[in-house]
């Protein structure tokens, strides 16, 4: 449901495609119109607010809201302001969001009652026919990735953490791959759990709060996330709560299987407050294979890290995605945020190879999925164990222990982590049948193949020679 308005302006600079559909100019302008004679006399909600803490790069931005807790989101997750010099605040941006308003596709040209369009030349995001918070956040992460990346500034999907000795991590993944959930480490500082920018300065957060999944929950297994549910400020969305005693139930799915929890970063203990770090020393990537085939972690040259950035493979997950059955469905999301992204990938890929080369970072793959069989067969990988390994990837321990060379895609496998079953790290010694996992092995592999024949032309061979084998 999202469009790009198709203007003289960025029009050569945008990845028109499925991702960035064309929206036609008369068309925005009259449904723009019929949007603002709907709200003529109504009460609104304004919130003032920055995309991006660092004041070198930062977007200000105005959004403009039906519903009050719309507003108090807005003013949860983006950057707040001096309230003192409010009065000189001119947004670049301003996002207008009426749940309320619902489109005419046969008149307005949408797909369905519910649009997001954006129109770069304006300055304007328009948000009508759905109730659904993120779309703001969304939203305003799109433009970024127009504009920051333009002043060589990457624009990324992921989180950022910050160890004891300053080192800084990044997180990138899908929603259900552990994202969130692996960056709110007690042994590390938050820094943010969803967008960031890197610069010649390091890295800064986009946002001031945090946007997490919550459903299911679990105070033992994410003990930091599920204290934020409990505290006053922090916007539940799609949670079932008992109405008399007003207690909530995060088992609840019989809303959505998407609830949603959003709280200021400072709800985070360990968190860094100014939302800052530097370069990163360790790049993960996060999948969630449903196959049970990929090893739970892994070691990837610069090279084999763009590959798997572009290709952004991992299961989708029953909750975020509109008609999903229980079962998990692969895809591929370039980039880890296909639908934010409105460059090319592989100016967003030259982006961040600069950066691996420039501060010698280590990159990690790391499954975060099923383990001993396809889902409904084996198992889903213990958090426990998931934690050890990264715990040791990022004090640099796993550096010194012996690696063996995968046989389909070619990355380094750890032969051994303090705490973690040998049969974790290599996955075909889970699986009763070895000729059945290296069959499912190879039908992945074709599928990476088959998905990356999209990018070829506008990627260096030497991303193109990272491929998986047959």
């Amino acid at each position: 449901d999202k469009f790009v308005v198709q203007e003289p302006s960025p029009q050569d600079r945008i990845w028109w495609g499925p991702v960035n559909r064309p929206f036609d100019p008369a068309r925005f302008d009259a449904l723009y119109g019929r949007l603002l004679a709907y709200l003529q006399g109504s009460d609104v909600y304004v919130q003032d607010c920055f995309a991006g803490v660092d004041p070198a790069h930062r977007i200000p931005i105005r959004i403009v809201t039906e519903y009050a807790w719309h507003n108090l989101f807005a003013r949860q997750v983006f950057v707040r302001p001096d309230w003192t010099t409010t009065q000189d605040h001119v947004p670049r941006f301003t996002v207008i969001d009426v749940p309320k308003f619902h489109a005419y596709p046969e008149l307005d040209g949408t797909r369905s009652e519910a649009f997001v369009v954006v129109h770069f030349g304006k300055g304007l995001v328009i948000i009508g026919g759905t109730s659904y918070a993120g779309e703001m956040k969304k939203s305003v992460f799109t433009l970024l990735n127009f504009l920051l990346p333009l002043r060589r500034v990457l624009s990324m999907h992921c989180s950022a953490s910050q160890g004891r000795r300053g080192d800084v991590a990044l997180f990138f993944g899908l929603s259900g791959t552990g994202k969130t959930t692996l960056s709110a480490d007690p042994e590390r500082r938050l820094i943010g759990d969803d967008e960031h920018g890197w610069s010649n300065a390091g890295v800064f957060n986009f946002e001031g709060g945090c946007y997490a999944k919550v459903i299911q929950l679990s105070a033992a297994a994410e003990p930091q996330i599920y204290a934020c549910t409990r505290k006053f400020g922090t916007i539940l969305e799609n949670v079932a709560f008992d109405p008399v005693t007003r207690i909530i139930d995060l088992d609840d799915e019989s809303i959505t299987e998407n609830t949603r929890a959003s709280y200021p970063l400072e709800y985070i203990a360990n968190a860094v407050p100014e939302k800052l770090g530097g370069h990163p020393k360790n790049i993960i990537l996060l999948t969630c294979d449903a196959s049970g085939v990929m090893p739970p972690i892994a070691k990837l040259t610069p090279d084999q890290a763009l590959y798997q950035f572009i290709s952004g493979y991992t299961s989708k997950i029953a909750g975020t995605e509109v008609g999903l059955g229980k079962e998990p469905e692969m895809t591929f999301s370039t980039c880890f945020g296909a639908p934010f992204m409105v460059h090319h990938p592989s100016f967003y890929a030259d982006l961040l190879k600069r950066k691996i080369v420039k501060y010698d970072v280590h990159c990690w793959l790391v499954n975060t999925g099923w383990i001993g069989g396809p889902y409904g067969i084996g198992k889903r990988i213990s958090i426990r164990y998931t934690r050890a390994l990264l715990n040791a990837a990022l004090g640099g321990k796993l550096l010194d222990v012996k690696f063996a060379t995968d046989p389909v895609f070619g990355f380094s496998v750890p032969q051994s982590c303090a705490d973690v079953p040998s049969h974790v790290l290599n996955p075909g010694d889970s699986w009763p049948d070895k000729a059945a996992y290296m069959q499912r092995y190879r039908e992945l592999a074709s599928r990476f193949i088959e998905n990356f024949k999209k990018f070829e032309a506008g990627c260096p061979p030497e991303i193109r020679a990272a491929s998986p084998r047959r």
